[in-house]
C-alpha cells in the first residue's frame, strides 16, 4: 500500500512538519473548493466549467483575479461585489472552507496514504452532489460516474475491500433502494397523481457507485447514517418550511463521507455490541 507509514500519527514526527503539511492541505482544499463552487453553479445549467470567466450574478461584472482568492477574498470584500456592492452568497466561502477542513480531517484520520488521497477526491465529489441536489433535487450522473471510477484506484492502491465486497457493496443498498423507489412510486402516483419516488433513482445510483468504492460494511454504515441524518433533517425542514419533500442526496453524501473515514470502526463497534450480548 502506498503511504508513509503513519507519518502524521507517529510520535516522532515534529509538530512544525504537521502544521506545515496541514496548512498546505487546507490551502489546496479551499482552492479546489473554489472550483467546486463553479461546478455546483454551472453544471445544472449545462454551462462550460472552464471557458467563461467568473462574474457577478447581479451586475455581470467580471471578477478580478485578486477577488478570486478562496475564502479570503470574500472576507476582504465583506461579502459584497466590488462593482455593484451587492451581497455575495456566503455559500462560496462555506463550500471552500468545508472542502479544505475535510481534507485536513481526512489526512488527520487516515494519515498520508493512497486512501486519504482517494477519500479527498470522494469528499469533493460528495460536496458537489450534496449542494447540487439541495438546489435542484437532482443528482448529476457525471459526478456519480466519477465516484464509481474511484473504485479502480481504490482496488489497486488500497486493501480496504475485496472485489467481492465491492460487488456486494454496490448492490446491498442500491437494490433495496430501487425496489422501495418503484413500490413507493406506484402508491404516490395513485394517491397524488404525481410521478416521483420516495427514494429517487439518483440516490439509488449514488449508493451503487459508493458501494463499489467503499465495500459492503462501509456502504451499510453510510446508508444507516444517511437515513438517520435525513430523518432528523426532514423533521427540522418540515418544522421550518412546512414541506415534507426534501433532497436525500446531501444526507447520503454525509453518510458516505463518514463511512469513508470511520466506516470500519463503526461497523466493528456495532458488531461488537452483539458479540458482547451473545456471550
Amino acid at each position: 500500500m502506498f503511504g508513509f507509514e503513519d507519518m502524521l500519527h507517529s510520535e516522532f514526527t515534529e509538530w512544525p512538519f504537521k502544521v506545515m503539511f496541514y496548512s498546505i492541505i487546507f490551502l489546496l482544499g479551499i482552492s479546489i473548493g473554489s472550483f467546486l463552487n463553479v461546478v455546483i453553479l454551472r453544471l445544472p445549467r449545462h454551462e462550460s466549467l472552464i471557458k467563461s470567466s467568473s462574474h457577478c450574478m447581479t451586475c455581470g461584472a467580471k471578477i478580478r483575479p485578486i477577488d478570486l482568492i478562496p475564502v479570503f477574498s470574500w472576507l476582504f470584500l465583506r461579502g459584497k461585489c466590488h462593482s455593484c456592492g451587492e451581497k455575495i452568497s456566503p455559500r462560496y466561502p462555506i463550500v471552500e472552507s468545508l472542502n479544505g477542513l475535510l481534507y485536513v480531517l481526512t489526512f488527520a484520520v487516515l494519515d498520508i496514504n493512497a486512501k486519504a488521497i482517494i477519500t479527498c477526491v470522494l469528499i469533493s465529489l460528495l460536496i458537489v452532489v450534496g449542494f447540487m441536489d439541495w438546489d435542484t433535487m437532482e443528482i448529476d450522473m457525471i459526478i456519480v460516474a466519477l465516484i464509481f471510477l474511484l473504485a479502480i484506484p481504490s482496488a489497486i492502491f488500497t486493501e480496504d475491500a475485496s472485489i467481492k465486497s465491492r460487488i456486494i457493496g454496490a448492490l446491498v443498498i442500491s437494490v433495496p433502494f430501487f425496489i422501495i423507489g418503484e413500490i413507493s412510486r406506484i402508491f404516490i402516483r395513485k394517491k397524488t397523481g404525481e410521478d416521483f419516488r420516495a427514494i429517487e433513482l439518483g440516490d439509488t445510483i449514488l449508493m451503487f457507485a459508493a458501494g463499489a468504492l467503499l465495500g459492503t460494511q462501509a456502504i451499510i454504515v453510510s446508508a444507516f447514517v444517511g437515513i438517520l441524518l435525513a430523518a432528523i433533517g426532514g423533521i427540522a425542514y418540515k418544522a421550518v418550511t412546512g414541506e415534507s419533500k426534501l433532497a436525500f442526496g446531501p444526507y447520503l453524501s454525509m453518510g458516505i463521507a463518514i463511512a469513508a473515514l470511520w466506516g470500519g470502526s463503526i461497523a466493528n463497534w456495532y458488531i461488537g455490541l452483539f458479540a458482547d450480548k451473545m456471550q
